[in-house]
């Protein structure tokens, strides 16, 4: 009982750096997205070495790295996770974290026609109605903005591959990612080099507030991951599932109540759209969860019942 709430304070600290991290970004504004990108892949790198040097683990980034097809695997999910993080930073910079806070709607919903494809899951009747519902508030925003909302899109779709990728992998969530993050860094350091030795340099030393808020990226992107490492050894998928929805929900109350970027007629038929898929989707998944936990209790209590030789002797042929 104390592990499983010490998860769930775990899962909700997680979800509240992240949901707030447009907040953080903001203030990076006036850096170029890439330039951010690469300080966050070389600083959370640092970060996460420190972190497997002092559990002892560094020997199983080593061994997540051996081999060509484990690095290419590996490989793809850094592309993935690197393109779904510039996105985010570009959409905050450019006033589009409404349309980001979206995408992370939405993802579940795309996690579970991946697995379909994937893995040939069956679509449950409360799951297809949630997709179909999804598929109606992207088309509301289409055709009532004029365009496509490309950003929740592939954010959506970068991070569901994501997942799908991280699926098949045996190493752990941090090991994973530091081995992502390590396969990025030299194209990182590489393009910061070449940034500060053009004209006008890179933002990192021109100005201390600056150069310590892209220092802060290492642990912002980090820390959240570990907590939620550590929930989710702890905490049920339904109740991770559901705790994840403070994520975009507070991006969306950055994007509207802080940033004060535009929210109308559209935008609301969209959100409620896919805000009454997530509540079917999540109560379609809550509901299963609570059927296999009974399940367990049932055989768990039938298989300590005390047998009766007699019986048992009775019915061998």
């Amino acid at each position: 009982m104390q592990d499983a709430r010490a998860g769930v304070l775990a899962m909700i600290l997680a979800c509240t750096i992240w949901g707030l991290s447009p907040l953080y970004y903001k203030l990076l504004a006036t850096v170029p997205p890439l330039e951010v990108l690469s300080h966050r892949t070389l600083w959370s790198a640092g970060f996460f070495m420190i972190v497997l040097l002092v559990q002892g683990r560094f020997g199983r980034l080593v061994a997540a790295l051996s081999g060509l097809r484990a690095a290419a695997v590996l490989g793809f999910a850094a592309l993935m996770i690197s393109t779904n993080w510039f996105l985010f930073i570009m959409s905050v910079q450019i006033g589009r974290t409404t349309e980001a806070s979206l995408g992370y709607y939405i993802f579940p919903l795309v996690a579970v026609l991946l697995g379909v494809v994937a893995f040939g899951e069956r679509l449950g009747r409360g799951q297809a109605v949630a997709v179909a519902l999804a598929v109606i508030a992207v088309l509301v925003l289409s055709v009532g903005l004029g365009a496509a909302p490309w950003i929740s899109l592939v954010l959506a779709a970068t991070f569901g591959l994501y997942g799908l990728i991280k699926k098949r992998l045996t190493v752990g969530p941090v090991v994973s990612v530091t081995a992502e993050v390590m396969l990025l860094s030299p194209l990182a350091a590489g393009w910061l080099v070449w940034l500060h030795f053009t004209p006008g340099g890179g933002a990192f030393g021109e100005d201390a507030v600056i150069s310590l808020l892209l220092a802060l990226s290492g642990p912002l992107t980090a820390v959240p991951l570990i907590l939620f490492a550590y929930a989710s050894q702890r905490v049920t998928m339904a109740s991770i599932g559901l705790l994840q929805y403070i994520n975009p929900t507070l991006q969306f109350v950055c994007a509207v109540m802080i940033f004060g970027e535009p929210f109308g007629l559209v935008h609301a038929i969209a959100f409620g759209l896919i805000w009454t898929a997530l509540a079917l989707y999540s109560g379609a998944a809550w509901r299963h969860q609570s059927v296999r936990r009974r399940a367990s209790i049932i055989a768990s209590a039938v298989g300590s019942l005390p047998t009766n030789p007699a019986i048992e002797a009775s019915a061998k042929p």
